[in-house]
């Protein structure tokens, strides 16, 4: 238990306006995109990797426990305190970009830096970092490589496993570690950065990232696809990709997310008999090639049923399109007072199917469930709405459906989640994922990282 002796130590070793323990602060770091709500005994912010290390070196010598945050943008409670302790924020003080090595393509950063930012920086000297979380305005790097966050342009870059060169981090006990190089190849050792990411804060606090930049592509164009239903709209994504296209996103939205975007916003131009949609982005180094890259979709769109496919004219237009697929979520709102959202992922050859039995278990307990997401890389976003948040019943019957999904994309070689992570909300449900074996597996390597439980527990079922 926290008391006064701590909150001196912690003053001792980053300043008194560092370290608060008032309920001002409490309430404010004591939620995330949940909107569960566990207050910490106390917050305090690190100005550097040996601020960590001597925080880290003393909580677990007196069991206290520690829960790292960023931006507190996640949607699975990752980052909230639910066994007290303190959080240890990076975003006041560890949020700078530290290097952009042109020669190398990498840029350094440290894990409070938020994502938007990096992009800009690192685009203004013609350089490109892919991934992109619909939180990416606010979320910070940290967090997207503690959950690998994921993003629209999965479909063609992939998420951001796939753009870390190296990690430096402290471990439970204050030892300060380098987890990679900065090469392109590196086989020595186990491969403990694949190890930190989507650990979810469970296993060390990161500190510094060296993430890869590619080149910016000189061109790009926004691409809709207007098919009858969404059966034909999924059929299409995983065979236009085997035909040879390459776009960067192929999103997609169902009949019950078209009807709640012309209800909520009238002014969306959307096709009146519009049952599916496909919307996206190719770019290319010409042209030419994004050109090409267009004629594929369209041609392999017109053969599987679409019955519309426009190409916008300019950044204007572009717009216009993007706007129904990122405003799909508030939309969904006409459909209930609670909505119970996963992001889970399937292969996508199973995608059509994915969705009909989704759909079949709502109507089984009565809920619509639009749908709506990342159709290239095969991550759905489910939504149960519920229409009486306050009816105890129904809240039981929607995670009575939220389950039977999750089993349901399991058997069809899916996962619980694309891109949120695990957390507190889907921890218990990893059984349904994983077998004991596995588990025990996780549980181990934890033991192996955090001996004493201190490093945010509990998270992921751990």
């Amino acid at each position: 238990m926290m008391n006064q002796e701590h909150i001196d130590f912690f003053i001792s070793i980053v300043g008194k306006e560092n370290v608060y323990s008032d309920k001002a602060h409490k309430i404010a770091y004591c939620y995330d995109a949940t909107k569960e709500r566990f207050e910490p005994d106390a917050v305090v912010f690190p100005r550097d990797e040996q601020d960590v290390s001597k925080v880290l070196k003393y909580c677990n010598e007196h069991k206290i426990v520690i829960v790292p945050r960023g931006a507190g943008s996640g949607f699975t409670g990752g980052a909230l305190p639910s066994n007290g302790g303190i959080i240890l924020s990076l975003e006041r003080h560890m949020n700078k970009l530290l290097e952009i090595d042109m020669e190398n393509m990498v840029g350094v950063v440290q894990p409070g830096l938020v994502n938007m930012q990096f992009q800009k920086a690192v685009e203004e000297v013609g350089l490109f970092y892919p991934p992109d979380p619909a939180s990416e305005e606010y979320s910070t790097l940290g967090g997207n490589v503690s959950e690998n966050a994921g993003g629209m342009r999965a479909a063609k870059y992939g998420i951001t496993k796939d753009y870390v060169v190296a990690l430096r981090a402290v471990l439970p006990n204050g030892d300060i570690i380098v987890a990679g190089k900065k090469t392109i190849k590196d086989v020595a050792g186990y491969n403990t950065a694949g190890i930190l990411i989507a650990s979810e804060g469970t296993l060390a606090v990161i500190t510094q990232m060296t993430l890869k930049l590619i080149p910016k592509p000189k061109f790009k164009k926004t691409y809709m696809g207007i098919f009858p239903d969404v059966n034909k709209a999924m059929n299409a994504v995983f065979k236009s990709l085997a035909a040879g296209a390459n776009p960067v996103a192929m999103e997609f939205l169902d009949a019950l997310v078209i009807k709640a975007l012309k209800e909520k916003f009238p002014q969306v131009e959307l096709p009146q008999d519009a049952g599916g949609i496909l919307v996206g982005d190719v770019d290319g180094s010409s042209l030419a090639d994004v050109n090409a890259q267009l004629e594929t979709l369209k041609e392999s769109f017109s053969k599987n049923g679409s019955i519309g496919f426009i190409i916008a004219k300019d950044e204007e237009e572009s717009k216009k399109l993007w706007f129904a697929r990122r405003n799909a979520s508030p939309a969904t709102a006409i459909y209930g007072t609670k909505k119970l959202n996963e992001d889970i992922s399937v292969p996508r050859s199973k995608l059509p199917e994915a969705l009909d039995g989704i759909y079949a278990i709502g109507k089984k307990y009565g809920f619509n469930v639009p749908c709506f997401g990342h159709a290239g890389d095969g991550n759905i976003h489910v939504n149960v709405m519920v229409k009486d948040k306050n009816n105890p019943k129904e809240m039981e019957d929607g995670h009575k459906a939220i389950k039977e999904i999750f089993q349901f994309v399991v058997d069809l070689e899916g996962t619980l989640s694309g891109e949120h992570g695990i957390g507190l909300s889907k921890a218990p449900f990893m059984n349904i994922a994983f077998t004991q074996a596995e588990i025990n597996l996780f549980k181990n390597i934890k033991k192996a990282f955090d001996p004493n439980n201190i490093l945010n527990p509990h998270k992921m079922g751990l």
